[in-house]
């Protein structure tokens, strides 16, 4: 008996389709059921659109951003028809519909989700990886516009401006990343008035001792520095140009031991040290750089994890 050609809708494209069934494959439904329950979020009857649909949906709006709301449900709808079963016929809900089973969800299972799932996937293998036996992972933010409406206006504020203030609000995020595969994982989001180093405070608590950890200068306090030493995870950090960073002692590949303190009263009576290593170094034939460059790593051994670029310590570096 002949069996009826499954055929894609006129102008779809089989990419997503098969976006979408890697979704459902790599994120499998009992994976999302779990998150559900421990939200209290499981629907309780069957609606056109149950929780856990609505959960793929927003997975799918992330991948399809340049497409309606209801187009890409109906690419979801469509695609779990067409890879299991084409003669099922799955109806698509309204605007009003879709808002509904929006709301009723919530952020909380989301969140959720991302935190089980967002999590380093690189192997040994990996191309930028690793460094020796250490996995590669930054630590980093950004802000991000979001759409202009008045309840992202009240719920993130809109930065300063010129003339006022910006036209679009604005959230800001941290994250650690994956430096091999640019996996994010650990994001926390926020308003843009909240600094990166306080939203930073929660993400290194992701951090492992199997980690180097990178991070730019503007994200060194003392209490997040502690916060990422107590992971057990190595850190190298650029410095502040404004940290007194003693020679302690100076070590033969050029590095240092010093030591940087809480607060100016810790300074003064050297008291609370947080004992550090210092590597300066130059970026020699490239234009348009600072004269020198500053990190701080809590790496101490410096004959195990010695760099070619290492400057010595002198009296006209300023320490």
């Amino acid at each position: 008996m002949a069996r009826t050609l499954a055929t894609l809708p006129a102008g779809s494209r089989i990419t997503d389709y098969i976006s979408l069934g890697v979704i459902s494959r790599a994120i499998p439904q009992q994976r999302i059921d779990a998150v559900l329950a421990a939200t209290g979020k499981m629907s309780i009857r069957q609606r056109d659109l149950p929780a856990h649909v609505v959960v793929y949906y927003v997975i799918a709006l992330a991948l399809l951003m340049q497409s309606s709301y209801r187009e890409v449900l109906r690419c979801l709808l469509e695609g779990l028809e067409w890879l299991q079963d084409p003669a099922t016929g799955i109806r698509a809900a309204g605007k009003s519909g879709i808002s509904q089973a929006r709301t009723r969800l919530g952020a909380e299972p989301l969140r959720l989700l991302y935190d089980e799932m967002s999590v380093p996937i690189g192997v040994k293998s990996t191309r930028g990886g690793w460094y020796r036996n250490w996995r590669l992972v930054c630590l980093d933010g950004s802000p991000m516009d979001v759409a202009d409406t008045k309840e992202n206006a009240d719920a993130f504020g809109r930065p300063s401006a010129n003339r006022g203030s910006s036209a679009y609000p604005q959230i800001r995020f941290v994250t650690l990343l994956e430096n091999g595969t640019h996996v994010l994982f650990g994001a926390k989001l926020d308003g843009g008035a909240v600094s990166e180093i306080a939203m930073a405070k929660s993400v290194v608590g992701r951090l492992t001792p199997e980690m180097l950890c990178l991070a730019d200068r503007y994200f060194y306090s003392a209490e997040l520095w502690n916060k990422a030493v107590a992971t057990g995870a190595r850190l190298v950090w650029r410095a502040l140009k404004n940290m007194r960073l003693e020679c302690l002692e100076g070590f033969g590949d050029g590095s240092y031991r010093s030591a940087t303190y809480p607060s100016e009263t810790d300074w003064r009576y050297k008291t609370n040290g947080i004992p550090v290593r210092v590597v300066d170094y130059q970026l020699d034939g490239v234009v348009d750089v600072e004269p020198l460059y500053r990190l701080i790593t809590n790496t101490c051994s410096h004959r195990k994890h010695r760099q070619q670029t290492w400057l010595r310590c002198t009296q006209a570096d300023g320490v």
